[in-house]
């Protein structure tokens, strides 16, 4: 139809963990990160950048970190993460869609957005958060995570069209 292809969506994986209305999973996070690799045939070393569901909570960051840290072994250290929220806010229903175009935009235009607000480091989530500075980086495989309230988690595994 014409239409220009902005991204190829290769991957996809929900989990639930059906535990806890609001305490996060990591096996129920790193299950979901590695089901959408799994489905899109992607290798962890392919990964150039995750849009975190990223909260801003202690216990959201934490686990998601260690999810991260779990699913991709040893290429967790050289993926980029930034959560996007603190600068879109939390939109509930519509936040996955905003995240999703910060991770088209990372295949596109080699911009990866940042992290703001970020003052310290946390020892529990030693990744690269790409702290307050957008950064210009060649990625060509991206996953965008929203996990919800009662341990609900969906991973989108995305590739430069």
């Amino acid at each position: 139809r014409g239409a220009e292809i902005l991204a190829e969506v290769v991957g996809f994986a929900m989990t639930s963990d059906a535990s806890d209305i609001v305490m996060p999973s990591k096996q129920g996070a790193a299950r979901a990160i590695t089901g959408a690799l799994r489905d899109g045939g992607i290798n962890a070393s392919e990964v150039g950048y995750i849009n975190a569901h990223g909260t801003g909570t202690a216990a959201n960051d934490k686990t998601e970190c260690a999810a991260v840290a779990d699913a991709l072994g040893g290429q967790a250290d050289r993926v980029m993460i930034s959560s996007t929220k603190a600068m879109h806010g939390h939109c509930i229903g519509g936040t996955g869609a905003i995240e999703l175009l910060a991770c088209i935009m990372a295949l596109r235009d080699g911009i990866i957005a940042p992290t703001i607000g970020y003052e310290e480091p946390d020892p529990e989530c030693a990744l690269d958060v790409v702290p307050n500075e957008a950064r210009e980086a060649d990625v060509s495989v991206v996953l965008s995570n929203a996990f919800a309230f009662g341990g609900l988690n969906a991973v989108l595994a995305l590739r430069r069209a």
